[in-house]
């Protein structure tokens, strides 16, 4: 990227696993567009940045750059021999300083980054974006106070912000679901993906073993659907529940694919891009924020599986548990699905207004939208003070 006068030179950050990707790319596209800015998306794979490419199609009058993170000589020597896929971030982050500390701005969708003040980097404005709109603890992460600004993504987590003390006047915003800005031009919409009339199921279990309904229900689920000729099943858990290498969890799973009411799917772009939220008519989970992205299009059933004897009534970290039956053993589960499939409707008020707290649905272009409330903010706050009168060390990247 060549730095131009009057520019803010805006990084936009990818470093960890792709689903982070689509809750700001649709910003970066946008804010390229304007003038006075100049865009670079830096990602720490050469399958992040083609994933990049593949969506710019989307949005052809970005003009954005790209840059391969440099990782340091022991993290390139580990992957040669681990290929575990994602290299770590910490250290990457200490090996670029001096590139990061050239940009006017830094925006990113987790928190990890934030370390980079600590490694001395000061020039940039550092922007956190999140990466979903859920109730989890993570949602009131400590670390966001760090972050000059926050494009927070749902008033309810702005409420939750404040009330903690973490995000404050001016240095904050309330923007629309971004990830949605994609998914409308990919035309991802609630058709079947099943030929069979059946209902079809989603389940999507959470990582973290503290919080997750996989290793105490998964494959008693699994087996449950397995035999079932009532119901269709996807199961496309967080994508980091099975990371790569993940060839054991694979071939544990092997006796279900081929099944024609299953769908296996451990971390495709299909598991990331709202195909299956929309595809699915009945929602399983625990505790991750796509049952929110499940109920955007309308109120529809949602159960969920309580794996820990959780305290989870009247508990903000767990409202999700709120829009459908809590079970605490697959005993119910078949009683639980009838009812569910056969009148959904006294769930319905509560979910529209969860989802209306949730999201701001009133722009037909979030992307857009969000990348005007972050442009309006940079042009007062980038570049200013004396550190910022530093000239930036921008390199052309022959991108």
């Amino acid at each position: 990227m060549h730095e131009r006068p009057g520019t803010v030179n805006v990084c936009f950050l990818y470093n960890a696993q792709h689903h982070q990707i689509l809750h700001s790319l649709p910003i970066a596209f946008e804010l390229s567009t304007m003038p006075g800015f100049a865009v670079e998306i830096v990602a720490s794979t050469p399958g992040h940045l083609d994933f990049v490419r593949d969506l710019q199609r989307l949005y052809p009058d970005a003009r954005v750059s790209h840059r391969l993170l440099a990782q340091p000589w022991p993290v390139r020597l580990y992957d040669r021999f681990r290929r575990s896929g994602l290299p770590p971030k910490l250290p990457a982050l200490w090996h670029n300083r001096a590139l990061f500390d050239g940009y006017d701005a830094i925006v990113v969708p987790e928190r990890t980054s934030i370390a980079l003040k600590g490694f001395g980097v000061h020039r940039p404005k550092f922007v956190h974006t999140s990466h979903g709109a859920g109730d989890r603890a993570a949602t009131v992460d400590r670390r966001i106070a760090r972050f000059d600004f926050a494009l927070v993504p749902s008033p309810k987590t702005a409420d939750w912000l404040l009330e903690g003390g973490l995000i404050r006047s001016g240095h904050h915003a309330v923007g629309s679901y971004t990830k949605l800005d994609i998914v409308e031009r990919l035309q991802r919409t609630n058709r079947p993906l099943f030929a069979n009339g059946r209902p079809t199921v989603l389940y999507n279990p959470h990582f973290r073993p503290k919080l997750s309904s996989w290793r105490r229900f998964g494959f008693a689920l699994l087996d449950f659907f397995a035999a079932s000729d009532r119901y269709n099943l996807i199961f496309a858990p967080h994508v980091r529940l099975f990371p790569p290498p993940a060839n054991r969890a694979q071939a544990d799973l092997s006796r279900y694919k081929g099944l024609p009411n299953i769908i296996i799917d451990l971390g495709s772009e299909r598991s990331i891009d709202m195909t299956y939220t929309l595809g699915a008519d009945v929602y399983i989970g625990d505790v991750s924020s796509q049952v929110y992205e499940f109920l955007l299009p309308s109120p529809r059933p949602c159960l969920f599986l309580d794996a820990h004897g959780a305290a989870w009534r009247d508990n903000p970290r767990y409202l999700f548990w709120t829009l459908g039956p809590v079970l605490s053993d697959l005993a119910g589960l078949s009683t639980a699905l009838e009812a569910l499939v056969a009148d959904p409707s006294p769930w319905r008020e509560v979910q529209e207004k969860a989802v209306a707290r949730t999201f701001d649905l009133s722009h037909s272009r979030p992307g857009l939208h969000n990348a005007r409330l972050l442009a309006d903010w940079l042009r007062v706050n980038a570049g200013d003070g004396p550190d910022h009168a530093k000239p930036s060390r921008f390199a052309t990247t022959g991108d």
